[in-house]
C-alpha cells in the first residue's frame, strides 16, 4: 500500500488474509469448527489493528465485513477462539539478523487511582517513561530492520533485566542485542549484550520508532483486559500484526540506505 493507495476495509481484509494464508497452509480445520485457522488469524489481527473494546470491534465486524465471514461466531467465542489459538502468532515472527535492539514497554490497564478496588486485578503498579501505571510489561526484541524477532509479557512492577533475560540469552549465538541500562543485572553477564548508556548508540533509536506506531495506529498504551490469557494474546496478535503491515510492500532502503517504517496508512 503506498501513501498515495488507501485501501478500503474490505480489500484491505482480503489481502491480510491472503497473507496471512500463505504462513497457515499446514494448520487444519477441525471438523466442528466454523472458521478456517487462517480466517481466526485473520480477525484476531484485525482486532489487533482495531484497538477498540471487544463489543466496539465486534459491532464493526458484523456491521462491514460480515459477508467475508458468512460463519462468523458470536462475540464471545469468537474471542476465546482468538486466545485459544494465540500460538499461532509465533509463525510470523522475524528471523534474528547480526545486530538486534531490545526494550521494554509498558502497557496501563486501569487507572493508578484505582489499584486495588478488585481483588481480580491483573496488572501491578510500575514506572514506565517516568510515570507511575498499574498494568503489564512488554519486552520487545527487534532486529536490524525493526521487525520483531521475540516478545514477552509480565507485569509492569517487574525489572527488566530480571524478567526478560530469557529474549537475550534465546539468540546469544546469533544476535548482538543493545539495551539500554534497565537490563543492567549483578552476575548476569551475557556476551551478546552491549550495554548503552543514555545518549550513546543511536542505533536504539528503532525501537522508539516501533513503539510510536504501536502507539498511535495500534492504540497499543491502554487495554481494558481483566483476564491475563486475553492480554497475552491481544498482545501477541499485535506483535504479528506489525511484522506483517512493516513488511507489507516489502523493505526497500532509500537512496540513503535507510529502511523507513510505517503503517499508519493501515489505521482502521
Amino acid at each position: 500500500m503506498s501513501e498515495d493507495i488507501l485501501l478500503s476495509d474490505e480489500d484491505f481484509t482480503i489481502e491480510l488474509f491472503y497473507r496471512v494464508d500463505n504462513k497457515m497452509l499446514d494448520a487444519k480445520k477441525h471438523p466442528q469448527a466454523l472458521l478456517y485457522p487462517s480466517e481466526v488469524v485473520t480477525l484476531a489481527l484485525l482486532f489487533s489493528l482495531k484497538g477498540s473494546s471487544n463489543r466496539a470491534f465486534y459491532r464493526w465486524l458484523w456491521k462491514n465485513l460480515r459477508h467475508l465471514f458468512p460463519k462468523l461466531p458470536e462475540r464471545t467465542r469468537l474471542f476465546r477462539l482468538f486466545n485459544s489459538h494465540q500460538k499461532w502468532c509465533d509463525r510470523f515472527m522475524a528471523e534474528p539478523t547480526l545486530i538486534g535492539v531490545i526494550d521494554g514497554y509498558g502497557i496501563e490497564l486501569i487507572h493508578p487511582r484505582r489499584q486495588g478496588r478488585s481483588q481480580k486485578q491483573i496488572g501491578k503498579k510500575g514506572l514506565s517513561n517516568k510515570r507511575w501505571i498499574v498494568g503489564g510489561k512488554l519486552c520487545l526484541l527487534l532486529n536490524h530492520l525493526g521487525l520483531i524477532v521475540d516478545w514477552d509479557l509480565d507485569t509492569a512492577n517487574v525489572y527488566e533485566g530480571s524478567s526478560f533475560q530469557r529474549l537475550v540469552d534465546a539468540v546469544s549465538d546469533k544476535m548482538l542485542v543493545f539495551s539500554d541500562t534497565g537490563f543492567k543485572k549483578k552476575g548476569w553477564h551475557p556476551t551478546n549484550l552491549k550495554i548503552c548508556p543514555r545518549g550513546t548508540w543511536n542505533v536504539r533509536m528503532i525501537v522508539e520508532s516501533v513503539l510510536s506506531m504501536l502507539t498511535v495506529v495500534c492504540h497499543f498504551k491502554k487495554m481494558g483486559h481483566r483476564v491475563w490469557s486475553y492480554f497475552k494474546s491481544r498482545v501477541g496478535w499485535t506483535m504479528a500484526l506489525f511484522n506483517i503491515l512493516v513488511d507489507w510492500n516489502g523493505l526497500e532502503p532509500d537512496d540513503s540506505g535507510f529502511v523507513r517504517l510505517s503503517i499508519a496508512n493501515f489505521s482502521l
